[in-house]
């Protein structure tokens, strides 16, 4: 399955994969599928040693899995890969080898200063780990960007296209970026669309319809229930599509009332949050809060877990077994060491 790229960069090549959770499951099944030779680099006697062992692969502690490789995947939370870099890389990997990222985060900001003999490329596939191992299974793939970092080899490209080849990427689409721009957007689309503008926005409404006298239930169904139907209709094919499948009705709604919540406010406040990406703030906080011992941060995961909707709604999924059986499994558990 492998393509003549991959064969050629990475044929006789050894790939680290540091991390066993959702995407270096994905990577490392993928890459070896691919006829590449992979180690895996865990803890001893962390959780997921005795699971990549079972999915037969070689299994070595982070440092030994380092040493002989020539192109190290670091596929480990943010938070954990200074101290890993530190502790297990810099010491170990090979002058001219490659040393691959996911998210530029701590390159980019600085809490790893790659050495200056070694390659330095991201890959970061579209798409979380099981959709990565699955798309691959049926001759398919994720499209993934790519960046190189740092050059020593004259290679650093054809690595990163190789190992984009290597877990399906090159079957759909590679795209061309670079360590600031993918870290910038990626936490700008996390911060305020995906994860932190979607969630304030669905609490918002719930809110706004139980102060107005409606039931908790209907206004669940109404904010966030139902939201992944127009999620998954802009997955599909944009607002375009969206916008054929809902009524005319919510059609009209969306013209004349859509530009009332999210108006030029929302907008400059969204680039109020990009400029603290963009000049460090958000990653000072971060690193400063992680450091800290999160107090900050389980205050406000707290807050939420005791929204009323949560409540509402853990009533309401309970009702809906299908969901249950559908249910992902958390990409991954940010907080953990390798392992």
């Amino acid at each position: 399955m492998s393509s003549s790229n991959t064969n050629e960069t990475l044929a006789k090549a050894r790939i680290a994969v540091l991390g066993f959770g959702s995407q270096g499951r994905a990577h490392a099944l993928n890459l070896r599928d691919s006829g590449l030779d992979v180690v895996v680099g865990l803890r001893k006697n962390g959780p997921s040693w005795e699971k990549a062992r079972a999915e037969g692969f070689n299994v070595a502690e982070p440092g030994d899995a380092v040493k002989d490789a020539d192109l190290v995947a670091v596929l480990t939370p943010d938070m954990v890969q200074p101290a890993l870099y530190k502790e297990s890389i810099e010491p170990n990997i090979k002058p001219g080898a490659a040393l691959l990222f996911a998210h530029g985060f701590n390159v980019h900001f600085k809490q790893i200063d790659p050495r200056k003999d070694i390659d330095v490329i991201l890959v970061a596939p579209k798409g979380p780990g099981a959709l990565v191992r699955r798309e691959y299974e049926i001759g398919r793939g994720v499209p993934s960007i790519w960046a190189v970092h740092q050059d020593v080899s004259g290679q650093a490209e054809a690595k990163a296209k190789a190992y984009a080849d290597g877990i399906g990427g090159g079957r759909a689409l590679l795209i061309k970026t670079d360590f600031k721009e993918e870290t910038e957007t990626d936490l700008f689309g996390e911060q305020a669309v995906l994860c932190g503008g979607a969630s304030s926005l669905v609490q918002a409404g719930f809110e706004t319809l139980v102060e107005a006298g409606y039931q908790p239930e209907i206004a669940y169904y109404e904010v966030l229930h139902e939201l992944k139907l127009i999620v998954d209709l802009f997955y599909e094919g944009g607002i375009s599509r969206m916008l054929e499948f809902v009524s005319e009705t919510a059609q009209y709604g969306d013209y004349v009332s859509g530009p009332r919540v999210i108006d030029a406010g929302t907008k400059a406040r969204m680039k109020d949050v990009l400029k603290d990406i963009q000049d460090g703030t958000f990653a000072r906080n971060w690193i400063a809060e992680h450091k800290a011992g999160l107090p900050n941060y389980k205050k406000f995961k707290q807050a939420d877990l005791e929204h009323p909707i949560e409540q509402v709604g853990a009533k309401l999924r309970a009702r809906m077994p299908w969901l249950q059986a559908n249910a992902p499994k958390p990409a991954s558990e940010p907080l953990k060491k390798v392992g």
